[in-house]
């Protein structure tokens, strides 16, 4: 089966009347988990951006709390996992101010993990690789967020 373009699927929902667009829907948001996310963020938390990143903080919080840090392989495995996580939460909103404010609070957290993520080149490459992701995306903002995050991110000590 050939999958369709996104022109073409907008094309053709048009026609649909509001029943087939809510059934549809419906059936879409029973095959994959992160659709079902992606209809929940829409509906319920696309309104209220600030309570959105406060509960992915706390999920974040709690993700980190749970490393077992025996070794430096399960520390790089968790974090890759929360990192993920954080990124699919990035998509959902689409906001650049989003995705500044979960990043340095991912980076916040990986700094703060023990023992200490600059005895492992991995980690530190991350960590880098999202502060420099951070700097470009704060590059995009208006100027008094940029002044804004750019001091949260020198707390860092980037």
């Amino acid at each position: 089966m050939k999958t369709a373009t996104v022109k073409e699927i907008k094309t053709e929902l048009s026609y649909l009347s509001n029943t087939e667009l809510i059934e549809l829907i419906l059936r879409l948001s029973k095959f994959k988990k992160e659709n079902k996310e992606l209809l929940t963020y829409l509906l319920y938390e696309s309104s209220n951006e600030e309570a959105y990143i406060s509960d992915i903080k706390i999920q974040v919080n709690k993700l980190f709390n749970e490393i077992n840090t025996s070794s430096y392989y399960f520390i790089k495995k968790s974090t890759r996992k929360i990192l993920r996580i954080v990124k699919t939460y990035i998509r959902y909103s689409k906001k650049k101010e989003t995705e500044v404010e979960l990043l340095l609070y991912f980076c916040e957290q990986l700094k703060e993990v023990k023992p200490s993520i600059k005895h492992n080149v991995t980690l530190q490459n991350l960590f880098t690789r999202q502060v420099l992701l951070i700097k470009k995306s704060i590059a995009t903002l208006h100027e008094d967020l940029q002044y804004d995050y750019t001091i949260e991110l020198e707390k860092l000590g980037v």
